[in-house]
């Protein structure tokens, strides 16, 4: 895997992190998403790239 690959992916990760981390619980809740689970969404989300 080249080096900008790996940045996208890190990136995607970050960002989603960060955005699902903005979330009240409560909006979390209405995706069906726990706040505990934000890593491995967030995981899953940069690997799609």
């Amino acid at each position: 895997m080249d080096i900008r690959r790996s940045f996208q992916r890190w990136r995607a990760y970050q960002r989603t992190v960060r955005e699902l981390s903005a979330l009240d619980n409560r909006s979390l809740r209405d995706l069906g998403i726990n706040r505990g689970d934000i890593v491995r969404i967030a995981r899953e989300s940069a690997d799609l790239l």
